[in-house]
């Protein structure tokens, strides 16, 4: 009965949505790889399911930070053991947050320096929510048996000469060696046994879930990729900045980041590899909104192969590559014809929705993809990394609806 009401109540939650009533419930076989190294420290069975994790939030402080324990606590087979926020420490996650008020077992904030060995031991699982360049250095102390996955951006460009050009000295290249990309839909198995994982940009999830199966079947061309992505204003992060006050970004939107914002490289980096084309470089231009949370990405592709061939049709191949590779996903769904997705329809999940048109000019096509960006662009998708790198249904504490209105 509960399961049936559940059901009814998505259908019709869906259905004021203007979104199709299946696009959130699609079957997916559980997919996982326990780490085996750990795996009789955690409970992990050789069914690939294991009875809790304890981790710690580093930097638990930001909107990243945050999020995470708002996933994590229903988490069935999560325990928050620690939290650090050198700002904050000493403050409970109430003080800082208050919808985490009445939560009176989360640990106390501390600093990062102030847990010991002994804390160290009782941790399984590390979420780095720190700032650009910091991360590296923390990472590199922590115990070997800790497994991490990191929110910034320290580990996800591969190339250690990129990274140092968009973002300064790289401080821990041995260990960069080592961290696998988790973009979690193309990279299930590598990060199922990776001990550091990067979790991608949210731009970068954005583009490269609804490009990169398309860039695969060589159904849109590697050149002259233009990306138009629109962002709420929690991806520059909580701290105050001029740019961010309310009356800097309302009734109002600007372009920032123009021909220079650093998930650039890390878009190409993606398309590259999916492309086969060492050179390809694509147009990006973000903007702010002014609202919270959520990404749109109008992505404008050139049409090739059997989507060239179709002509008028491109849009119908193209979106037809995009359901099968998406098919059994929980998380990414493919609009039918004619739907155009929206940012409120993922606002608080960690689904992705991918609509695509027929543009006016001959042999090009626009693909809209939307996700929230502090959710499937970070801390959901870091949710969803953990499960799989734990074994755990990679749903596990991510199944709730789209919050709207």
């Amino acid at each position: 009965v509960t399961q049936c009401i559940t059901m009814k109540t998505a259908v019709l939650l869906c259905a004021a949505l203007a979104v199709p009533s299946g696009a959130f419930l699609a079957p997916r076989a559980k997919v996982g790889v326990s780490w085996k190294s750990r795996a009789s420290r955690m409970g992990v069975s050789m069914s690939g399911t294991a009875e809790q994790t304890a981790v710690a939030i580093l930097g638990a402080s930001g909107y990243t930070g945050a999020e995470l324990v708002r996933l994590l606590v229903p988490h069935p087979h999560v325990k928050i053991q620690a939290m650090t926020a050198n700002s904050q420490a000493g403050q409970s996650m109430g003080d800082v947050f208050p919808q985490f008020a009445f939560m009176k077992d989360l640990p106390t904030l501390c600093k990062h320096e102030e847990l010991t060995e002994e804390d160290w031991k009782a941790i399984d699982m590390v979420f780095c929510c720190l700032p650009h360049a910091t991360t590296q250095e923390i990472i590199k102390t922590l115990p070997e048996h800790v497994r991490v996955v990191d929110l910034s951006a320290d580990f996800r460009l591969s190339d250690v000469g990129v990274y140092e050009e968009w973002y300064g000295e790289h401080k821990a290249v041995e260990l960069q060696k080592e961290a696998v990309y988790g973009l979690t839909e193309f990279a299930r198995e590598e990060v199922g046994t990776a001990r550091l994982v990067a979790n991608p940009g949210c731009y970068p999830t954005a583009a490269q879930l609804a490009t990169v199966p398309l860039l695969e079947e060589g159904l849109i061309s590697p050149e002259d990729i233009i990306i138009d992505a629109k962002s709420g204003a929690t991806g520059a992060g909580r701290a105050p900045k001029q740019g961010t006050l309310f009356c800097e970004i309302t009734e109002g939107i600007h372009a920032y980041g123009v021909a220079a914002h650093r998930h650039a490289p890390e878009i190409e980096q993606g398309l590259r590899a999916a492309s086969g084309k060492d050179d390809l470089v694509v147009n990006f231009t973000p903007h702010l909104m002014p609202m919270a949370r959520g990404i749109l990405e109008s992505i404008y592709v050139k049409v090739s192969g059997s989507a060239k061939e179709s002509g008028a049709d491109a849009a119908s191949v193209l979106r037809e590559a995009l359901e099968q590779r998406y098919a059994d996903e929980a998380f990414v769904h493919v609009l039918p014809e004619g739907s155009s997705p929206q940012t409120r329809h993922v606002r608080g999940s960690n689904h992705c929705l991918i609509s695509v048109f027929n543009d006016r000019v001959p042999g090009r096509a626009i693909i809209v993809s939307v996700i929230d960006n502090v959710v499937k662009g970070a801390s959901g998708q870091a949710i969803q990394n953990m499960n799989v790198m734990c074994g755990y249904p990679e749903e596990t504490g991510l199944t709730n609806l789209p919050m709207f209105p």
